[in-house]
């Protein structure tokens, strides 16, 4: 039947046993994770009463990435990726079991969650490039790698509807320390599956005894690449004033719509939504096939959905908007991953997706700082109509460079047999 093969080809990179167990043990950890991000922001706000420190928290926990994802993404291609993530995700535990302990002994202070929230950040810089750049070695088919970043995303989005509504029952049953506990105890899963994944040892050709070299070889590869270098930058709008609303919702559901922590909590569901449906409608898709486009249009719709958002005062309105805001956003992400996981010599994927990270995580921190800074002065309406314009307009210049782009990445499509013969108006 036509419904069991869509879900065949929705499912189909769960073919491969190494990303099966990888995508098992990463839905309880993620769970986890979201658990401990919805509790640390209530800790925060509870122990200080400040919405400025609950910036500052998600600054210090982000930071790190902008600045140590590029030199991370060098050791991601001179070593062992899996030996990295591993070790990420049992210093992840550690961080996660410290501050579950200051918490249950009521020990803790503001100056232990930001120093924990740096750590946290640095951890993340090494982790995000290797894990990122790791999933094509989890996959036996090329052609599943696409499928496989979207499940990633629909993994990651699922677990912000659930992590999120469980934390919410425990903080309020038991406190915040048991769901950092949990978040501890849910690294377990994951580090569990990285030790059943066997992944061939291949040769490595990067230079092992010059690190600035490696570095200066990945930045040029990177910048130098015309759809990689656009593929950067776009993720850079996208992250630093496309997705900068997110930080803004708390506000938005107080003053633009007159509600709480229900009105917010509807907002996050919305998207969450958006985002997994989103996330389920690229893993459907077969092939590579036409993501120039998808980019293009997505960041065109987050866009226009934030303008639209600016002008809203009613809740439902604003629920349709900010599902499309999680749709688009999924949709823009997935392309974005995809295309640079495809395009990239293996040799420098770790480099490049390093770079990856550092614009998608690392800039978020600065748009966030930047947009609370516009918002205090013109207010929330203004800056979210000033944001989803200028998403607009960084849509509409990727996609009058996409004629360009199609002939850069074509090639290379070709050489890699993953579209062998098709003409350039296709992706």
């Amino acid at each position: 039947m036509a419904w069991i093969k869509v879900l065949k080809n929705i499912f189909s990179s769960l073919r491969s046993r190494n990303y099966r167990i990888f995508f098992t043990g990463q839905s309880i950890s993620l769970i986890g994770t979201w658990m401990q991000t919805i509790a640390l922001s209530w800790l925060v706000y509870r122990l200080t009463g400040s919405v400025f420190l609950l910036g500052l928290i998600g600054f210090t926990s982000q930071i790190p990435t902008f600045f140590l994802s590029p030199f991370a993404g060098v050791l991601t291609d001179r070593y062992n990726k899996l030996s990295i993530v591993k070790w990420a995700q049992v210093l992840f535990m550690l961080q996660a079991l410290t501050m579950a302990l200051l918490v249950l002994f009521n020990v803790i202070e503001v100056w232990h969650i930001i120093v924990l929230s740096i750590v946290f950040g640095f951890i993340t810089a090494f982790d995000a490039p290797a894990r990122q750049s790791m999933v094509p070695d989890l996959i036996d088919d090329p052609g599943d790698l696409g499928n496989a970043i979207a499940l990633n995303s629909a993994m990651f989005n699922g677990a912000r509807i659930v992590g999120p509504a469980i934390a919410g029952i425990l903080i309020a049953v038991v406190g915040e320390g048991i769901c950092f506990l949990m978040n501890a105890l849910s690294f377990a899963a994951v580090i569990f599956a990285l030790m059943q994944i066997k992944i061939p040892i291949k040769q490595v050709t990067t230079q092992q005894d010059n690190f600035r070299e490696s570095f200066k070889q990945g930045f040029v590869y990177t910048f130098q690449s015309m759809p990689i270098r656009s593929l950067i930058i776009i993720l850079t709008i996208l992250s630093a004033v496309g997705l900068s609303y997110i930080i803004l919702l708390p506000a938005y559901a107080k003053e633009m719509l007159s509600g709480g922590a229900d009105t917010l909590g509807y907002l996050m569901s919305g998207m969450g939504v958006g985002a997994v449906i989103g996330a389920i409608y690229m893993a459907a898709r077969k092939s590579v096939l036409g993501l120039g486009k998808i980019i293009a249009a997505s960041i065109g719709v987050l866009g226009l959905s934030v303008i639209l958002a600016s002008f809203s005062g009613m809740i439902y309105f604003s629920l349709i908007v900010f599902f499309f805001c999680g749709f688009s956003m999924v949709l823009s992400l997935s392309s974005i991953n995809t295309m640079l996981q495809t395009i990239a010599r293996e040799d420098m994927r770790g480099r490049v997706m390093s770079f990856y990270a550092m614009a998608l995580m690392g800039t978020a921190p600065l748009g966030n700082l930047l947009a609370g800074s516009i918002a205090s002065g013109i207010g929330i309406p203004l800056t979210l109509l000033i944001s989803g314009i200028v998403t607009v307009l960084s849509a509409i210049w990727f996609g009058i460079n996409l004629k360009s782009f199609r002939k850069y990445v074509h090639p290379i499509y070709i050489d890699k047999g993953i579209l062998p013969g098709l003409p350039n108006d296709l992706l």
